[in-house]
């Protein structure tokens, strides 16, 4: 119960307390009063009567007296009169039981015992003692009279309760509107949320109170604020590089090595390396300042072209190397993607007076596919380089461009098949817990069956996917199915699904999901994964699904966690239920200081805001042990098992 509702409760009882003991008082005197008022009633009937029946008692003429007192006790005002002779014999009695009064509950004459008092006197005639005359009035004047004294009460204090009720309910709430904005901010910091008041009441106590609070509220987010700060920094020290804020060569190898030799889910692809020849001699010739803003141009443009797609890896190898790998590798796409560049660069590079004749660069062009290695790729690159210096060229293409990775008909149709069917096949990958005792979640992998009915992995038929725009329909079909199994394994583990950022922008398949969420019970049992690039694309977006998931009682996770170069500052916004750090992050931790105290701070900020922190792609013991050191929450990879059939 809320401290408003015991305050209006309390005052509540009080008045019940005060209008019970009204009652009481009111009843008790009442109750006196009326007694008294009988005894003089009965008193003054017994003169009466006295007077009146004496000659005829001392005859002892019961006739008349009978006829006298049946007139009178029919009035209805008397239970008992009884007329006595001079030797205490009865002469005659008119009695009857006592009447229940009319309109007066039972409840209250239980409540109130009401005896009325029987009054005599004595006769006398021509000086002697006669008799005597008894006299004794009905209880139910008095119940009545009694009743509806309290029932007027009770109508009075009814009424002026409900008013003083709502009257001080409304105070109340005027009065500590504060301490309700304080529950709130209790609310919103359990949750990472940083909320202050900005209205300061005027009561002294509740004033400390919302000041206290807002100062703590300040003091935590200046706290998250400084340890971001000083994490973003680490960042760009180990992985960024200084001029040009892409990443450098560490930072790049690493992602390249990732997506190409462990994750082997870029697919078909375009490598642009761009190298600056004579970088020294063209720092003595236009200055280091005029370089400097040209090396920087050249960064920011190969980002903005390599950012025009979700899937991208850009840096700067050395002082004078950069690189870009791209998800296209249509010829004329690709041609006209690389002239565009190569004029901007050129008119920038006139503009700061550093070239004259000719481009200050060389640009390769290289292709992957599925099976090339990230050492096989810069190697490929480098060579078309060396080409284009002995040629004296600004751009190398290979020597066979392979152009659009084409399909066959036949390849297409099985993939829609499969798809629009519903013929998913799924393969889970486990995230096991520091402890290494539990599973924390199955990671499920989508898959379908070959024309040998054989699984085949994401990159045989992703592209087709994205070809024939069957990704939202891929993720619906992978949802179905988790939660048929689901409800076919209730104690298994949660299952965890990775979305598409196309679906989850698409508000057909928001409301899809949403309407297929709410039919099921998957509270602790399903969780739903976002790449960061997809979050940082749309955050407002981002937060709308994940508040229709949680309303739904499902998880929340960001995948890959950790390289994007606007960093994790969004997690306060987003406030997933746990991150899973980037593979490319964790690669080299049991040999690198500076990756471990990187990850090591990640996994600080996270749990500082109540997310749960795991580590994809481990592979190795040393891994898992130094993950351990750092409070890892759990940890994903080849080192717990290939992907398993979901059975």
């Amino acid at each position: 119960m809320s401290l408003l509702n015991q305050l209006i409760a309390a005052v509540f009882a009080v008045l019940i307390g005060l209008v019970s003991g009204t009652l009481y008082i009111m009843s008790d005197s009442s109750k006196d009063m009326l007694s008294h008022q009988l005894e003089s009633h009965g008193q003054d009937t017994a003169t009466h009567l006295g007077l009146y029946l004496a000659p005829y008692i001392a005859e002892q003429d019961t006739a008349t007296i009978e006829t006298t007192i049946n007139a009178i006790f029919d009035s209805g005002f008397y239970q008992k009169i009884e007329v006595l002779d001079a030797q205490g014999q009865t002469l005659f009695t008119s009695d009857s039981p006592p009447p229940t009064p009319q309109n007066v509950p039972q409840w209250f004459l239980k409540l109130v015992q009401f005896t009325p008092p029987s009054m005599e006197r004595e006769i006398s005639h021509q000086w002697r003692k006669v008799g005597k005359v008894k006299v004794q009035g009905r209880a139910g004047y008095a119940y009545e009279q009694l009743w509806k004294g309290a029932e007027k009460t009770l109508i009075w204090f009814i009424s002026l309760s409900l008013i003083a009720v709502f009257s001080l309910s409304y105070l109340l709430r005027f009065i500590l509107r504060p301490l309700k904005g304080v529950a709130e901010q209790a609310s919103a910091l359990s949750e990472r949320k940083y909320v202050e008041q900005k209205h300061i009441p005027k009561t002294q106590e509740l004033k400390t109170v919302v000041e206290a609070m807002n100062k703590m509220v300040r003091r935590v987010q200046r706290t998250f604020d400084e340890q971001t700060r000083h994490i973003e920094e680490l960042r760009k020290t180990a992985y960024q590089d200084n001029l040009t804020g892409l990443a450098n060569q560490r930072s790049t190898q690493a992602q390249l090595s990732d997506w190409l030799d462990y994750r082997k889910d870029f697919g078909p692809g375009t490598c642009i390396y761009l190298h600056i020849p004579n970088l020294q001699s063209l720092n003595q010739q236009a200055g280091e300042e005029r370089i400097n803003n040209f090396l920087c141009y050249v960064g920011t443009q190969l980002s903005n072209l390599a950012l025009q797609y979700q899937q991208n890896i850009v840096g700067r190898l050395t002082g004078s190397d950069f690189i870009a790998l791209i998800p296209v590798t249509d010829e004329e796409t690709v041609k006209r993607t690389i002239n565009q560049l190569k004029e901007s660069i050129k008119i920038n590079a006139n503009s700061q007076e550093i070239a004259q004749n000719q481009l200050p660069i060389h640009i390769a062009v290289t292709q992957s596919n599925e099976h090339t290695t990230a050492a096989q790729l810069l190697s490929e690159a480098r060579i078309l380089l060396r080409q284009a210096s002995l040629n004296n060229v600004d751009i190398q293409y290979p020597e066979q461009f392979t152009g659009v990775q084409t399909t066959s008909n036949s390849w297409q149709s099985h993939v829609a098949n499969a798809i629009n069917n519903k013929q998913v096949f799924l393969q889970y990958q486990k995230v096991i817990s520091n402890s290494g005792n539990t599973v924390i979640q199955r990671e499920l992998l989508a898959r379908i069956l070959n024309r040998e009915n054989m699984p085949c992995s994401a990159i045989e038929f992703i592209q087709v996917v994205k070809e024939l725009g069957l990704i939202e329909a891929l993720d619906k079909a992978v949802l179905e199915r988790a939660i048929e199994y689901i409800q076919g394994h209730p104690s298994c583990p949660p299952l965890t699904i990775n979305f598409s950022q196309q679906a989850i922008h698409s508000e057909n398949f928001t409301a899809w999901i949403n309407k297929k969420l709410r039919k099921q019970k998957l509270k602790g049992r399903l969780n739903i994964e976002i790449n960061e690039t997809a979050v940082l694309n749309d955050i407002e977006h981002i937060v709308q699904f994940r508040d229709l998931l949680k309303q739904n009682g499902v998880g929340f996770g960001v995948d890959n966690f950790g390289i994007h170069p606007s960093g994790f500052s969004y997690l306060y916004v987003v406030q997933p239920d746990y991150i899973k750090i980037d593979g490319s992050l964790c690669r080299e931790i049991d040999n690198s200081a500076e990756d471990r105290f990187f990850v090591s701070s990640l996994i600080t900020a996270a749990h500082s805001l109540g997310i749960q922190a795991y580590a994809e792609r481990i592979e190795r013991e040393g891994q898992s042990e130094q993950l351990s050191t750092l409070n890892i929450d759990g940890t994903q990879g080849f080192l717990h098992g290939r992907p398993e059939a979901l059975i």
